[in-house]
């Protein structure tokens, strides 16, 4: 006979943990136990159903308990709540939902997969019946019953993390009119805020009202109340401000429980009781790059996790290499990716890094649908060690990101991304594909070929009237530019070179960095010291600058806009 296995809860973590647990022992006993009504449903795909991208909910579940008997022998017991850990005994309590009955089942091995739940401020009106989170097919099916209702048309959703922006997204392809409150001030954590004003321009741009640096203070019955007073009238309201760790039932069995508030696991994902593991959105988990305890709410670690607990079970060694938090989202047209580190984390854990930011095209400008892809790359000084990138564009932003993240587990450098061999057709890229170009740019920046400033600080240098140069054909700067940027095409550059001052420091931008590179080089060639191009050059100005003009109407430092 076989160990017998109890897990709780049986969504991702826990299913797999089951599934594998199966594939290295036939002749286990695996039970899982879930309270909700699905086991083994796709969770991360639950706001595409408001938008009827996906038709029906019962899409949602991936596995019914009955296909868990049949194909695994695996019973997944639903409606099954487990209420307590008898450590001692080695059993747990378990309460049938349905019928009330209680009971107890014992193990030789225990898995807890509790997930995480949806964070709801203790504020007047949260727990209304026009209130909602996201976390399982129940909820959302509650929630799109309700959209269905005569006269709903305002949604706020409260929060702009990954969940809240994928609600956001589809409930606005819906038809509705909705409202994201985000405290920060920024939506997407994972991104620094340069890049995230691209995102904040996708909100706009698709007809939500992005409403950032202010809470949620009360709930009424037809309308929200901020922190700052401002009231926005709604008919139902989606909370989706994070979530936390589900670690009651650990706590009360006496686990330890790690600095971050997820359960405590070493590095086999086994907790302070060796007949004990936890997986998932529940634990602690060690970060890579910051080498501390953090938690990470992603489905790909929580899959490596539920495997290496399995093994772990039947005495399998597993090689712990952290987490590095790599993501991706689609906001509208536009995808966004992230891995790594971002400069709010990188500073705060004291790296001395730097960065680049580029915008080459996503493919060959020639093919159709070639669009800018805009790409923040992150790196140690002086080692060029590659700490993180955000990605940003309508094409494969997925795809550069995963090169990144691959990179960033193998300990990779500048150098090492600089030469990679990577697939190319004009359809799909480009010879030199952007993160190759991310690397030679930033190579430049680190060893000193040249010097950049951020487009976060070009509106302080068009205040001060610095000396700007546009290296822009003329037709390009006639149709918009910086307000008080002079025109000096690179074609005309070495022609004009004494109408540039070499006394002051001269700022050059192009388009998107790559012919101000070149004038900046020409120009050092020359004699001149005090030279920089302005990194990510007029698209990135233009991004960067536009949602804080819209919402303060503050003055414009760009006579239009440009973004392609």
């Amino acid at each position: 006979m076989g160990k017998k296995i109890l897990i709780i809860g049986g969504v991702a973590g826990g299913a797999s943990v089951a599934a594998r647990a199966r594939r290295l022992d036939e002749f286990a006993e695996i039970i899982m136990f879930e309270r909700g009504p699905h086991v083994s449903f796709s969770n991360c795909s639950l706001p595409f159903y408001l938008s009827g991208m996906i038709e029906s909910s019962e899409d949602l579940v991936l596995m019914s308990p009955e296909e868990f008997l049949s194909q695994y022998n695996i019973e997944a017991r639903v409606h099954n709540e487990v209420i307590k850990i008898n450590r001692e005994e080695k059993t747990i309590v378990v309460k049938n939902l349905v019928s009330g009955e209680i009971y107890e089942e014992e193990y030789d091995e225990l898995v807890i997969s509790t997930g995480a739940n949806p964070i709801v401020p203790k504020i007047e009106g949260a727990k209304d019946s026009h209130v909602f989170i996201v976390r399982n097919v129940v909820d959302i099916e509650k929630l799109n019953k309700f959209l269905k209702t005569p006269g709903i048309n305002d949604v706020a959703v409260i929060g702009g993390g990954f969940i809240g922006v994928e609600v956001v997204g589809n409930l606005a392809k819906a038809g509705y009119n909705v409202t994201l409150v985000e405290a920060m001030d920024q939506i997407m954590a994972p991104f620094d805020l340069d890049m995230a004003q691209l995102l904040h321009k996708a909100m706009i741009d698709n007809g939500v009202n992005l409403i950032l640096n202010d809470g949620v203070q009360k709930i009424g019955d037809d309308h929200i109340v901020l922190a700052s007073g401002r009231k926005v009238e709604v008919q139902g309201v989606v909370m989706a401000i994070g979530v936390r760790p589900e670690t009651s039932l650990a706590k009360s069995a006496g686990l330890e429980i790690g600095e971050t508030g997820g359960i405590l696991v070493d590095h086999n994902y086994r907790t302070s009781d060796k007949h004990i593991h936890a997986v998932g959105d529940a634990i602690e988990i060690f970060n890579r790059l910051t080498h501390s305890k953090s938690k990470l709410a992603l489905a790909g670690p929580a899959q490596r996790q539920a495997r290496a607990a399995a093994d772990d079970i039947y005495g399998k060694c597993h090689r712990n290499t952290g987490v590095i938090g790599s993501s991706v989202v689609e906001i509208f047209d536009i995808n966004a990716a992230s891995t790594g580190l971002n400069e709010k984390v990188a500073k705060k854990e004291g790296y001395n890094y730097d960065f680049v930011y580029v915008i080459p095209g996503d493919k060959v400008g020639l093919m159709p649908n070639a669009n800018p892809l805009h790409f923040k790359l992150i790196y140690e000084v002086p080692t060029g060690r590659i700490l993180g990138a955000q990605g940003i564009g309508k094409g494969n932003v997925d795809k550069r990101i995963d090169v990144i993240a691959t990179l960033i587990m193998m300990d990779g450098t500048l150098e090492d991304l600089k030469e990679l061999e990577l697939c190319y057709a004009p359809l799909h890229g480009t010879a030199k594909d952007v993160v190759n170009h991310a690397a030679l740019v930033a190579l430049n920046i680190l060893n000193g070929v040249y010097r950049q400033v951020p487009v976060t600080k070009v509106r302080e240098l068009v205040e001060k009237n610095a000396y700007i140069i546009d290296v822009r054909e003329r037709d390009e700067y006639e149709e918009s530019h910086l307000i008080n940027a002079v025109n000096i095409p690179l074609s005309e550059l070495r022609q004009r070179i004494d109408e540039i001052p070499k006394d002051i420091p001269v700022y050059l931008h192009c388009r998107s960095g790559q012919r101000s590179y070149n004038a900046v080089m020409a120009l050092q060639h020359r004699g001149f010291e005090n030279v920089f191009n302005i990194s990510g050059s007029y698209l990135g100005i233009c991004n960067y600058e536009y949602y804080n003009d819209q919402i303060t109407g503050r003055d414009k430092i760009v006579t239009d806009y440009n973004f392609e």
